[in-house]
């Protein structure tokens, strides 16, 4: 049995707590929190015998080898680096972290501890973006020619954490990393980015992205906070056009057309969800020995840090000011 930690008792710990609990060869054996009563809850919901008070105690538990950071980007950096202390392997929810530098000081401090990290970005592991990426890779899309992809929604509420800038918030770092995700995956680094959008509460409200590469290619990719976004994608090749139904980075349908107009459609299967293929490639990977995976690859992740960064640099506040 893989024994699994879960730091933090958010929406997403809970979901991802779950779905490891539903594995047969795994189980949540400890929750962690700063709050006891919230840990004792979520860890009774998953059958874990074990609860604290704080993520140092977390990771000391003999009974935990994987630990999986749920909580708030702003604190990546800081449970990932404990776990990482105490020779636990890390997933860690997608960003990899708020910020390059902090980044760069947790794989750092993974490969030299030659400890497994690896940033939980579900959209990898999903079956039918694999599919799309597995055909691109053999030739049969023919070149990848132009992504267009969005994702964002209202927050009316302006306490979210997702306004808050001390929680690592915004459109970019929660949501836009998946349109730039798409583009990063079946384009890699782009040659020029240039960026639009606006500031509102601290933090990037809205952005308009275009990538431009080397070979002519192109993505344009938009999220935000303050508009209702279509959420869907399409990804154009010079032999054949991939449409994926909203949200495309969960999507369990794509449509593909060919050069004569023939459409093939694609539907996820039940249960196999992003998250189930993420923990299992853990899974696989720990039985392996290794420390990092080449699904999710750690330089893919400082990679999408810079995009990230880069990017969020060149929003503006509403008086023209760099953010």
């Amino acid at each position: 049995m893989l024994r699994w930690g879960i730091a933090a008792t958010g929406g997403i710990a809970r979901t991802v707590g779950h779905v490891i609990a539903a594995e047969p060869d795994m189980m949540v054996t400890a929750v962690g929190s700063r709050s006891l009563d919230r840990a004792r809850a979520l860890a009774t919901e998953l059958g874990a015998r074990n609860a604290y008070g704080s993520y140092a105690e977390l990771v000391r538990d003999p009974d935990v080898d994987v630990v999986y950071v749920a909580t708030p980007q702003s604190h990546h950096l800081e449970v990932a680096e404990l776990a990482i202390a105490a020779g636990k392997a890390v997933l860690c929810e997608k960003p990899l972290a708020a910020t390059l530098a902090d980044a760069e000081k947790m794989v750092a401090l993974a490969r030299e501890a030659g400890v497994f990290l690896m940033e939980a970005m579900w959209m990898r592991f999903n079956p039918l973006i694999r599919r799309l990426q597995r055909m691109v890779a053999s030739g049969e899309f023919g070149r990848v020619r132009s992504i267009s992809a969005s994702f964002g929604f209202p927050v009316p509420e302006r306490d979210h954490r997702l306004w808050n800038p001390a929680l690592g918030g915004g459109a970019l770092l929660d949501l836009g990393i998946y349109p730039l995700g798409l583009a990063q995956l079946l384009l890699g680094v782009p040659e020029v980015m240039t960026v639009t959008g606006a500031m509102e509460n601290g933090v990037d409200a809205e952005a308009g992205i275009l990538l431009s590469y080397r070979d002519g290619a192109r993505a344009l990719l938009d999220t935000s906070l303050i508009s209702p976004l279509a959420g869907t994608a399409q990804v154009t090749g010079t032999r054949m056009r991939a449409d994926l139904d909203a949200p495309f980075f969960a999507t369990d349908r794509m449509v593909v057309t060919g050069p004569d107009g023939e459409r093939r459609e694609f539907v996820l299967d039940p249960g196999e969800t992003g998250y189930v293929g993420e923990i299992r490639e853990v899974r696989d990977r720990l039985a392996e020995g290794a420390t990092e995976s080449p699904v999710m690859p750690l330089d893919d992740s400082l990679a999408m840090m810079r995009l990230l960064e880069d990017a969020r640099s060149r929003v503006i506040d509403p008086t023209g000011a760099a953010a």
